[in-house]
């Protein structure tokens, strides 16, 4: 008898979404290749969602490759990606703005930080592997740059770990390459991953355009005889490689706009994650590299590369044969969630997964934006289900109350209702303007809460005070009084903490 599976290993293809031309063409007919150590590196202080990072190191240090250089309040890691000199801690462009980077020159010998030896992550306690994959430096890299150590330090039962192999934006193709070619690491890395959640199964999400890379695992598990380990195919429509829609495909189950897979059962990494992971235990060696596309009519060689974090996008763009053109148009990541680059010396983070080197006429210009006409297509299109037609007006209205009604937070910002939209209207950036007004809208809210909930422990406090003629009391009686009167003025325990 077959056991049933928790999971759809090939889900229908769902009725929301974009199919696009997959462009991975370019990138995926020659192997993974190795760029050469830079001259010099920028390592942002910013690191996504644990916040800025303090600075260990100062101008002037002698640094070697792997020390730690500088840490968040949360403990996730930034770790010197060459050895040489810290020359400066400075703004810096980046991909998307100006941030706080720690500049090192080479000295041209990638001296390694000691010890590094393997680690047996089996001998550890679950506790003990997110411990050292927080001192290792490793965030998701799939783009959003959560650190991996908490989301393996879940407090409940976990069904599957879910390993998101599915790159769903064209252009990109680094975990496509690595899974073609290395997927013993990815193997090795969800192992690890498991023992961390004390996760039965673990699946691996590809998408229905990469038959190579389904063949390459499927012959390495028969091979090596795993059946906790599975593979899943999945449409290869836009935007199926989001974790939310991911795990839908799968499992049929709708994350709340609130809540996160693992409330589901489910954790998702990334493959790329789960490949560092094991890189980590392998070798004992932080994380200081990543695989990053380069691809784009405008760039002789495209292909993925092994790059050393902090390089500048011009050094990667000369290892891959430089310029095809005087013009091109440059993005971090996809055309849809990619951000434009106007400068090549930005340096490649943790989060640069491909950088699309583009032609002029390659990627479509801004089309003259018309009135909406009400059709639908956006609502259609959207993975999220929401109704961006009435989100416009809201948004465009500033009306923050229909806004929450209409549920723009759900909003993964995917861009498939812009591309949707025969009016060529921007709604995208629209729905992260009103996202922001909502937060900020609640913000207010609840600072003037705090301040009517002061002033009301303010007015309590004092009736205490002047009905204290407790000459004769026990002295537990004002206390006493005290809890009364807030209870008859109807604030809470929380809001006397917010208050105090």
């Amino acid at each position: 008898m077959t056991r049933e599976l928790p999971y759809n290993p090939q889900p229908p293809r769902p009725p929301w979404g974009i199919r696009f031309p997959a462009r991975k063409e370019q990138s995926t007919h020659q192997p993974i290749k190795r760029t050469p150590l830079p001259a010099e590196v920028a390592l942002p202080l910013a690191c996504g969602p644990a916040g800025l990072a303090d600075c260990i190191a100062k101008p002037g240090d002698r640094v070697r490759t792997g020390q730690l250089i500088a840490r968040t309040t949360t403990g996730v890691c930034v770790h010197a990606t060459i050895s040489g000199k810290v020359t400066s801690v400075e703004e810096s462009a980046v991909a998307g703005g100006r941030e706080a980077c720690i500049h090192i020159k080479s000295d041209g010998r990638d001296e390694w930080i000691v010890p590094q030896t393997p680690i047996d992550a089996l001998a550890l306690s679950p506790q003990q592997i997110c411990e050292r994959i927080a001192a290792s430096g490793i965030v998701g890299l799939g783009g959003a740059l959560y650190p991996t150590a908490d989301k393996l330090s879940v407090r409940r039962p976990i069904s599957a770990l879910l390993l998101n192999g599915a790159e769903c934006e064209p252009y990109i193709s680094c975990d496509e390459m690595l899974l073609r070619e290395q997927p013993e690491r990815v193997i090795a890395g969800a192992r690890i991953m498991m023992r961390a959640l004390s996760a039965p199964h673990a699946i691996i999400a590809i998408e229905t355009d990469m038959p190579e890379a389904r063949a390459t695992l499927a012959d390495l598990l028969a091979d090596q005889g795993i059946t906790d380990i599975s593979v899943a195919v999945v449409t290869a429509k836009y935007p199926a490689g989001g974790e939310r829609q991911l795990l839908e495909l799968l499992t049929g189950t709708e994350v709340p706009t609130s809540g996160l897979p693992e409330d589901m059962g489910y954790v998702c990494q990334n493959v790329a994650t789960a490949a560092a992971v094991a890189d980590f235990f392998a070798t004992g060696r932080p994380m200081v590299e990543r695989i990053v596309t380069v691809t784009g009519n405008g760039v002789s060689q495209a292909a993925n590369y092994v790059t050393r974090l902090g390089s500048s996008f011009r050094s990667v763009i000369e290892a891959a044969g430089g310029y095809n053109t005087d013009s091109v148009r440059l993005l971090m990541g996809g055309p849809m969630m990619g951000l434009h680059v106007a400068d090549d010396q930005v340096p490649v983070t943790k989060a640069t997964n491909c950088i699309v080197v583009a032609h002029p006429t390659e990627l479509a210009s801004p089309a003259t934006e018309f009135p909406c006409i009400r059709c639908g297509e956006c609502s259609d299109a959207c993975p999220a289900r929401l109704m961006p037609q009435f989100l416009l007006t809201a948004c465009r209205a500033g009306d923050t109350d229909a806004l929450t009604t209409l549920g723009v937070d759900a909003c993964i910002e995917c861009g498939c209702c812009d591309f949707a939209c025969p009016s060529h209207i921007n709604l995208t950036p629209l729905f992260v303007e009103g996202k922001a007004a909502l937060a900020a809208k609640r913000l207010a809210d609840s600072r003037a809460a705090a301040a009517r909930a002061r002033s009301e422990l303010r007015d309590v406090r004092l009736e205490v005070g002047s009905a204290s003629a407790f000459e004769d009391s026990d002295p537990q009686a004002p206390a006493d009084d005290l809890s009364a009167l807030l209870t008859r003025s109807g604030i809470n325990n929380e809001q006397v903490r917010d208050a105090d």
